[in-house]
């Protein structure tokens, strides 16, 4: 077997399986594969919301992938993006606006939050390598420019921080990079410039001239692979659109060099996007009109564009971006394992994921947090802290997939609807997935499979029987699924890859009701728990499920029981064992591994009445929890979920 997984120090020769095995499991790099070309925004001239999509590698028409948060036109310009998040920054909505949109680029969606600009801007260039994306200078108004350069490192989500000061107040003007380098074409200061200059990544600072255009340029889209860089079009000389291409040698320095023409004179404000073998140009300005076509070379054949295809509406001045564009390396690095000393990949689905989060926790009359925090759950040890929500809303409803997790409704203190979601693998803040079919609070936890989360009854304040779902892999307001028996509110939840069970609730009751997740209509009865009781934990794998604590019957006092179902069948459940604390629990945090179940926090009998204790069961067999370790802070009314629990393949 040839270059199979190669690393970058050992890409030649042929492979033992064992060294094939070691770079698969440690920090080595692979093969990107295709390329998807995303183009974001522009206008017709009315301004789009419109996100479409090709895959560079071959040729043909763009594709729908999804909406940005507004419609809007002039954002940055230049692939601003990583190999795996794209993103699209400032732009014109009629006014300008400092929101920084995202989507993730081998999905299809509509684009969510990211963060803020340093101020509201348009037409900006824009430059990235895999962490950081550097924008700037930049158009503040229809008139007026600014040398501010900023940046934010694409991983995470958050607002734009100071990078340092271009040369001079300028505007209307592209970036390209490769992976150290980001560069910008011509532009406008008091009059329209022939400039090239450009930023070190690694160093915050200003712009560095680099050399000169073949003449006055602004309003071009550019493209780069790892070594070449091209300026596509614009209102080129100072006289009139162009269709002129020209290109530069990145890591040199010096004037740009004819490549030939674009395929059309469609000539100013292209949309650039690349991989490391092709450059292509969508859409632009035709004079008076815009147009719809995808044109396309090789950056190693100096010559003419050619035909690609048409994109899905005629437009000019969109963001784009691709996921293998110069400031890529050729081979994918793999994502970092941010909760594990080893550095290895993040292992996810039921019985292999091992990430635990807990989040929207309060204490018992202390205030409502917007942290997540997670947990290693396959090893004992005190939790990390992992990013923050979108707002603080205690006593959400959950769900997760193997990659996505997901938060719902809550009390922000007013009851809401909104779904949060972030992306496990990497560290980082989460971001608006859509809203929920009714305001709630008081739902379980952690009730769905891979593809599809269930948020099931809560209280609207009244005690609702309402089932909502999602699919997690796409962005949406949340959809009726069917009711549950009865109304729940405060119950737990459990999951199969084909069922979720809803027992227990405000009452307290014993009931168990179940769902098929793939499936739409009403719960059907399951049994009853041992003891009525409200806001148990739960936890479990894909065969059996466990309720953990909770407030039993008045004089309502929390419990330390545990008790059991196997999900598969129907019937009452079993005694399991107990908790750990005296006085009982309640309102904790519950998530599973499969094969290990944890219990995080909860309120406690006594005084601070909150608990920081992770307690574990081990799910396939019976008896007391054992001590695990320590959230970061001492809480209660959370919500959890996790990469690895039984509803997951």
């Amino acid at each position: 077997m040839a270059n199979s997984y190669p690393r970058r120090d050992q890409a030649r020769g042929l492979w033992k399986i064992n060294d094939i095995t070691k770079n698969i499991k440690e920090d080595g790099t692979y093969p990107s594969g295709a390329t998807r070309g995303v183009v974001c925004g522009g206008n017709t001239p009315s301004k789009l919301d419109t996100i479409q999509f090709i895959t560079i590698e071959t040729t043909g028409d763009a594709t729908d992938f999804g909406d940005l948060t507004v419609a809007k036109t002039y954002p940055a310009m230049g692939q601003v993006s990583s190999f795996t998040r794209g993103v699209i920054a400032g732009g014109l909505t009629p006014s300008y606006v400092n929101s920084i949109d995202y989507v993730q680029i081998l999905s299809t969606g509509n684009a969510a939050d990211f963060g803020d600009l340093i101020n509201n801007t348009g037409f900006m260039a824009g430059n990235s390598n895999n962490i950081r994306c550097v924008f700037g200078p930049r158009r503040l108004s229809p008139g007026g420019a600014s040398n501010v350069l900023g940046f934010i490192n694409t991983a995470t989500l958050g607002d734009e921080t100071d990078f340092g000061d271009a040369t001079a107040n300028r505007r209307n003007m592209p970036g390209a990079s490769n992976s150290t380098r980001g560069l910008i074409f011509g532009g406008e200061e008091s009059s329209t410039v022939n400039k090239i200059e450009f930023l070190e990544f690694a160093s915050g600072g200003g712009t560095t001239d680099f050399g000169d255009l073949g003449g006055v340029c602004q309003d071009s889209g550019a493209t780069a692979n790892n070594t070449r860089a091209m300026n596509m079009g614009g209102y080129y000389g100072g006289s009139a659109y162009n269709n002129i291409i020209e290109y530069v040698e990145i890591n040199s320095l010096g004037n740009a060099v004819d490549f030939g023409d674009l395929s059309i004179a469609k000539k100013g404000s292209t949309t650039g996007l690349g991989n490391k073998v092709r450059a292509v140009s969508a859409g632009g300005f035709t004079d008076p009109g815009v147009s719809n076509v995808i044109d396309f070379n090789n950056f190693a054949t100096r010559s003419n564009f050619s035909d690609f295809g048409d994109l899905t509406v005629a437009l000019q001045q969109a963001g784009g971006f691709s996921n293998q564009h110069g400031g890529l390396t050729e081979f994918h690095p793999r994502a970092p394992e941010l909760y594990s000393s080893t550095g290895t990949v993040v292992p996810n689905g039921g019985g292999v994921g091992q990430l635990g989060f807990y989040f929207a926790q309060s204490g018992a009359s202390g205030p409502v947090q917007d942290t997540i925090g997670v947990v290693n759950i396959g090893s004992l040890g005190n939790s990390t802290d992992f990013g923050n929500l979108t707002a603080a809303a205690t006593l959400p409803g959950a769900s997760s997939s193997n990659t996505r997790a997901l938060r719902g409704g809550g009390q922000t203190p007013s009851v809401v609807n909104t779904i949060d979601y972030w992306e496990m693998a990497t560290k980082g803040n989460a971001a608006d997935f859509g809203d929920l079919t009714v305001v709630r609070r008081s739902m379980p936890g952690e009730a769905g499979s891979t593809t599809r989360g269930l948020f099931q009854g809560g209280n609207t304040p009244s005690v609702s029987n309402v089932i909502d779902y999602i699919t997690i892999a796409t962005i949406g307001n949340a959809t009726d699924f069917g009711d549950l028996t009865v109304t729940q509110n405060s119950g737990g939840a459990v999951s199969s890859t084909t069922r979720a069970l809803c027992g227990g609730g405000a009452g307290p009751i014993d009931v168990i009701s179940y769902s098929t997740i793939s499936s739409t209509g009403d719960a059907q009865d399951f049994g009853n728990l041992s003891v009525a009781r409200y806001s148990a934990a739960t936890t479990g794998s894909s065969t059996r499920g466990v309720f953990m604590g909770g407030y039993v019957p008045a004089p309502a006092v929390r419990t330390n029981t545990m008790d059991y179902v196997t999900i598969a069948s129907t019937g009452n459940a079993q005694d399991f064992g107990d908790l750990l604390a005296d006085g009982g629990l309640a309102y904790g945090a519950g998530a599973s591994n499969s094969v290990r179940g944890i219990f995080m926090g909860g309120e406690i009998a006594s005084s601070p009445y909150n608990s920081s204790v992770i307690q574990y069961i081990t799910i396939a067999s019976t008896g007391n929890t054992q001590d695990f370790g320590d959230i970061d802070s001492m809480g209660q009314y959370a919500g959890s979920c996790s990469n690895g629990h039984g509803g997951l393949s």
